[in-house]
């Protein structure tokens, strides 16, 4: 398994009303959360692009807990338990300075050619990348 955390801190224009976080802003700190264990492997966007590969998402599955607020420090954790073949699946929990569990989510996203657009294998490097980062406890 594969784990990374970030830290952010929501702005006031992503909060309600209510004074709560706004629920489709976690799936915007759920994509930064996976952009930023990708980029510790090497995987970074500019390279999936250079390499003409797309990882659209195709299900995004959240539960919230409790909510969070403005400027509340949250941890992202998120998880890659299984190596990605076509689909590649991405567990998220998030957390608050007081270690209560807020949200739970999952994400799946699909390789896919930027060229044909039709769905791919796992690029070799994304394997290798994964592997070493496995291997050498890059983001556990």
């Amino acid at each position: 398994m594969i784990t990374d955390e970030i830290q952010l801190r929501p702005r006031y224009g992503e909060v309600d009303q209510m004074g709560y976080v706004y629920h489709a802003n976690y799936v915007s700190y759920c994509h930064q959360a996976r952009t930023e264990l990708l980029r510790k492997m090497g995987i970074h966007d500019s390279l999936l692009e250079e390499n003409n590969v797309m990882l659209p998402v195709i299900s995004f599955e959240i539960n919230y807990k409790k909510p969070a607020h403005y400027d509340e420090l949250l941890t992202i954790k998120t998880k890659i338990k299984d190596m990605p073949e076509v689909r590649f699946n991405f567990e998220f929990e998030v957390w608050n300075e007081e270690g209560i569990l807020l949200t739970t989510a999952k994400s799946t996203v699909v390789f896919v050619d930027s060229k044909n657009r039709f769905p791919m294998g796992a690029p070799d490097f994304v394997e290798k990348a994964l592997e070493n980062a496995k291997t050498m406890n890059v983001c556990n």
